[in-house]
């Protein structure tokens, strides 16, 4: 079958996708050297997220199916004086990456900013994905100076199922 970027919708995901979302987060934490998957904790923060208002998950569907899909949590930046959006999980299934999906949720996202008043995007990328910071540059990202540092708490202090 021809893979077509006319057959994709972009829409808010609903608590229905989750099982594909956690999917596509294993599909994700595969390239990525910081985080490891563990499905109930992806899926709670996927619930979490969609109860959170100021938080989305957007979806690609095609098929019928969830192909690919991207988070984005908006917060106060001091630098901005204004909002900001962490851009989080931007992901494609393979079968469909190359064909701009992942431009198309992007776009989604910015237009969801947008409503939300929000001035400037920003994301955290692994050095290693060579294929993801090519697709960021192609879609006019700018790298910075900046670099993330983490700091975990106690595992007590992590929400549970």
């Amino acid at each position: 079958m021809d893979l077509s970027l006319k057959q994709v919708r972009i829409r808010q995901a609903k608590l229905a996708d989750l099982d594909d979302l956690v999917g596509l987060l294993h599909l994700l934490f595969s390239i990525e050297e910081d985080f490891d998957f563990d499905a109930g904790r992806q899926h709670l923060g996927l619930a979490m997220m969609l109860e959170h208002d100021d938080a989305v998950i957007l979806v690609a569907e095609a098929e019928s199916r969830v192909i690919g899909m991207c988070t984005g949590q908006r917060m106060i930046s001091t630098a901005e004086g204004g909002y900001s959006l962490l851009v989080e999980d931007v992901v494609v299934s393979e079968r469909w990456r190359g064909r701009g999906v992942g431009a198309e949720l992007l776009k989604g996202l910015e237009q969801w900013a947008e409503e939300m008043e929000v001035s400037r995007f920003q994301l955290l990328a692994d050095r290693s994905n060579n294929g993801g910071l090519r697709f960021y540059q192609k879609q006019n990202w700018q790298e910075t100076e900046l670099i993330c540092l983490r700091k975990r708490l106690p595992t007590g202090n992590r929400r549970k199922e």
